[in-house]
C-alpha cells in the first residue's frame, strides 16, 4: 500500500479547526529503516564554523569490534582562540602542512560512513554535546561536498542521559557522566580516543535503558 504525502487545507477542515493546517506524510512503501549509531568527536580552532576551522575528526561504530576513522584537516584561516588551544594543543602550522584539504577530508569521512552503514540503515550522528560537533560537521559536509550523509538529525548523549537519569542539565557534564560510565577515566581531547569513549558511554546507557523497560 502506498500512502502519498498530502496537505489538508484549512478550507477543507471543520469550522472549529479551520485555522489549522495538517501535514501528514506516510512512508509505508519501504520497510522501516534502522538506526546505525556512529560516535563522532571533533576538535576545532574556535566556537563556530563561520569564523574558525574544523581541525580533526574522530569517529567509530558502536559495537565491537569497532571500526574507526580519524582525519586531520587543514585550517581555513589562522584563527585560534586561546580556549580552544588550551583544550587540544593542536598546531595550525602542522595541520596546514600535514592535514588534508577540507573537501578531501570530508569526502574521506563520507566514504567511510557509507562503507560502514548497512544498506537497510541510516547513519545516526552521536556525540557528547552534539550541537557543537554537529554544527561544524554539518557545515563542512554541505560546504565542501554538498551533502551530509547523516541527514538532518543528531543524538546528544548529554540529553539522552538527562532523560535516562531524570537529572538536571547541570549534572550532565562529562565529569559526572564519566564518573558513572568510564570509571572516572579522563577524556583526552584526541578526537578518535574521545569518540571511542563516547561510544562506550552510550552503549552502557542504551543497555541501562533497555534493562529498565
Amino acid at each position: 500500500m502506498i500512502l502519498e504525502h498530502y496537505t489538508i487545507h484549512p478550507a477543507n477542515l471543520p469550522l472549529d479547526t479551520g485555522h489549522m493546517t495538517l501535514y501528514i506524510k506516510y512512508m509505508m512503501t519501504e520497510p522501516p529503516v534502522s538506526d546505525f549509531y556512529i560516535s563522532v568527536d571533533i576538535e576545532t580552532s574556535g566556537p563556530n564554523p563561520a569564523q574558525y576551522s574544523l581541525l580533526t575528526i574522530g569517529a567509530c561504530t558502536l559495537n565491537e569490534p569497532r571500526s574507526t576513522f580519524y582525519v586531520e584537516v587543514q585550517p581555513v584561516n589562522d584563527k585560534m582562540t586561546p580556549e580552544s588551544f588550551a583544550i587540544h594543543h593542536l598546531d595550525l602550522k602542522h595541520l596546514s602542512e600535514r592535514g588534508h584539504p577540507p573537501a578531501e577530508a570530508m569526502t574521506m569521512f563520507n566514504d567511510w560512513i557509507k562503507s560502514e552503514t548497512p544498506p537497510d540503515s541510516q547513519a545516526l550522528f552521536v556525540a557528547f554535546n552534539a550541537p557543537f560537533d554537529w554544527m561544524f560537521v554539518n557545515d563542512y559536509f554541505h560546504r565542501y561536498t554538498g551533502h551530509n550523509p547523516f541527514g538532518h538529525t543528531a543524538l546528544d548523549i548529554k540529553a539522552y542521559y538527562m532523560g535516562l537519569s531524570g537529572t538536571d542539565w547541570a549534572q550532565t557534564s562529562m565529569r559526572n557522566v564519566g564518573l558513572l560510565y568510564l570509571n572516572s577515566r579522563e577524556i583526552t581531547h584526541h578526537a578518535l580516543r574521545d569518540a571511542i569513549d563516547q561510544a562506550e558511554i552510550f552503549e552502557k546507557m542504551l543497555a541501562e535503558a533497555r534493562s529498565n523497560r
